[in-house]
């Protein structure tokens, strides 16, 4: 498990994807569905709901994370997305460190934009 200071990192790569016009919550969940550094843009009034529904689909994406009965054959995860009338959710795994990187973004984004800006990041997370 990441320590507090690998937490205050990912905070502040958190809060670098919360610059982005489209993203509205960027946070860093632990194996027990916590939120652990990140959260909801300043200024932003969550839909109704959002923090019920993000724990939702984090407990579902958890449970689809840690699946690896394909990861010989195609390859891990790299990100899971799902876009729904009024956000677009996308999660990315850090098998290692048993953490997700949870993100909910305005539904006009482009998952494969925001996976590209994660990927950019996150790269130089040790």
């Amino acid at each position: 498990m990441a320590d507090s200071t690998q937490f205050q990192l990912y905070g502040e790569k958190c809060t670098q994807l919360l610059g982005e016009s489209e993203i509205r919550f960027a946070g860093i969940v632990d194996k027990d569905g916590q939120l652990v550094a990140g959260g909801f843009k300043d200024g932003l009034v969550p839909h109704e709901g959002d923090e019920t529904r993000l724990q939702s689909f984090l407990e579902f994406v958890s449970k689809a994370s840690i699946r690896k009965e394909y990861d010989e054959s195609l390859g891990p995860i790299n990100y899971l997305a799902a876009r729904r009338d009024k956000a677009v959710l996308v999660s990315f795994p850090f098998p290692i460190t048993q953490i997700l990187l949870l993100i909910s973004a305005e539904p006009t984004a482009n998952i494969e934009n925001l996976a590209k800006k994660v990927v950019e990041i996150f790269t130089d997370v040790n």
